[in-house]
């Protein structure tokens, strides 16, 4: 305080002098105030405040009420469903957890797992997994079920087989449903094939029996690695262990006999296949004719598509398409309009691919057949109207005249 003195010869006077400060700015209209972001932002950060807030209040709701009388698993249940952060849900479950006499409801622990889990907090679900384990409650598949998949869409084949020995520790007998997830991400990834392959052969210990789709992905994926012998003997032991393979599991071997240019075999495999009854799908037939044309074998080409309808498959446009390429590389046109003769016969209309794979390749010939000159600029829809007149003169010509 500053007290100046004025002096006089009758009296002194004493002026005191009051400093003077500035109202108070409330905090928020101060940074406001002073603050250079935009409208957009403030509303934003308010926002986030406000969230804060909500939150500070369900925590101190909690603890107030720890004070008198401690909310029930299930209120804390709901506490925990209603978080969007999982790591304030694992504050309010630690701190519950704390309380005296307090046990968690069994879905507390699942959906704390699962926030955790899906937000990739995975050290902490280890956490919570082992607190489970020590509270002894009877855990179902569907626990591991959920943890399984979050693993597969993290793509972390080790905390995935983790998982499957995790589920003996609590007791639970895995699914051959659970094997076979687990199976499917390992053999993605090429140095857990060999611990893929081992989990499978040792299934059966722990009362797991593998099925078809289990023998299947093994088998896909050692034909994929070029080891055609390991998957040809889990076909052979399918038979021999009571489990039926299915169209899949054929197919994928005629697929891996066929990369390693074994196409006969792939013949006979299909051979087997008709004569146990199954009816082989469509993309067992392409990848046979396809095998076919490439190694020149275009009269087995020809008669393996003739077979399909007789024997329960209709031929599509991709397997036709494939026969008339197959002709065409060799320039035999005409056996490749033969094809295309067959197409409309069975209902199957030719495609733009079907006629420039004509035109494109078997221009000397198709001049003769069709009548059209094949100049550099001819275009696609020209020759195709020659091509279709000359099929329509070859059909006339063989009908029976009235």
């Amino acid at each position: 305080m500053y007290k100046p003195f004025l002096r006089s010869s009758k009296t002194v006077t004493t002026v005191t002098r009051t400093p003077i400060f500035p109202p108070k700015t409330p905090p928020l209209l101060f940074f406001s105030f002073f603050s250079s972001s935009s409208p957009h932002e403030q509303d934003n950060q308010n926002r986030r405040r406000q969230e804060q807030h909500n939150q500070r209040q369900k925590q101190e709701t909690l603890v107030s009420s720890s004070k008198s009388a401690f909310p029930s698993p299930c209120r804390v249940q709901k506490l925990i469903s209603s978080q969007s952060d999982p790591l304030l849900a694992k504050e309010i479950f630690d701190y519950a957890s704390r309380q005296p006499n307090f046990r968690h409801t069994y879905s507390s622990y699942l959906i704390l797992i699962l926030k955790l889990g899906r937000a990739k907090y995975f050290s902490f679900v280890d956490y919570i997994l082992i607190h489970l384990k020590s509270s002894h409650y009877p855990v179902n598949a569907t626990l591991f079920t959920y943890l399984i998949k979050i693993y597969t869409e993290a793509d972390l084949p080790e905390k995935a087989l983790k998982t499957f020995y995790t589920m003996l520790e609590f007791d639970c007998k895995p699914l051959p449903k659970h094997l076979n997830r687990i199976l499917e991400l390992l053999v993605t990834h090429r140095n857990y094939l060999r611990p893929a392959f081992d989990l499978f052969k040792n299934a059966h210990k722990y009362g797991v029996l593998p099925n078809t789709k289990s023998y299947n992905i093994l088998m896909r994926s050692f034909c994929l690695n070029g080891d055609l012998s390991i998957a040809y003997s889990l076909f052979n032991k399918m038979f021999k262990r009571d489990v039926m393979p299915d169209v899949e599991s054929y197919r994928i071997l005629m697929q891996g006999l066929c990369r390693k240019s074994q196409v006969n075999t792939a013949v006979d495999l299909l051979e087997d296949m008709l004569n146990k009854g199954f009816v082989p799908d469509t993309l067992s037939y392409t990848t046979l004719l396809n095998s076919l044309c490439r190694k020149k074998k275009l009269r087995e080409a020809y008669k393996l598509l003739c077979r399909m309808k007789v024997k329960g498959c209709n031929p599509d446009i991709v397997h036709y398409n494939t026969v008339i390429l197959g002709f065409c590389r060799e320039g035999r046109a005409m056996d490749a309009c033969k094809v295309l003769e067959d197409m409309s016969s069975n209902g199957c209309l030719p495609n733009l691919v079907s006629y420039r794979t004509l035109t494109e390749r078997t221009e000397e010939i198709l001049n003769k057949v069709m009548k059209v000159e094949i100049k550099p600029d001819t275009r696609i829809v020209e020759a195709g109207i020659g091509l279709e007149d000359y099929l329509i003169r070859k059909t006339r010509s063989r009908s029976p005249r009235a």
